[in-house]
């Protein structure tokens, strides 16, 4: 768990490589959901997670 007793961890995997859409193609999140994550609470960090789940899957497709 992370230090600020959160219980929704960053899914960081410190392969960082921004797309042209300003996504990381190692965890899927946006810049701005990189940015905001240690001032989000767990439901919107949960939200993130999921539209990074959903951008993978896009991007997997293509």
């Amino acid at each position: 768990m992370n230090q600020n007793n959160d219980c929704v961890e960053s899914p960081c995997i410190e392969n960082c490589n921004l797309n042209a859409e300003k996504i990381c193609l190692g965890c899927f999140r946006s810049i701005v959901e990189i940015t905001q994550w240690s001032q989000m609470d767990d439901r919107t960090r949960l939200d993130a997670l999921h539209k990074a789940k959903n951008r993978k899957k896009t991007h997997a497709i293509k």
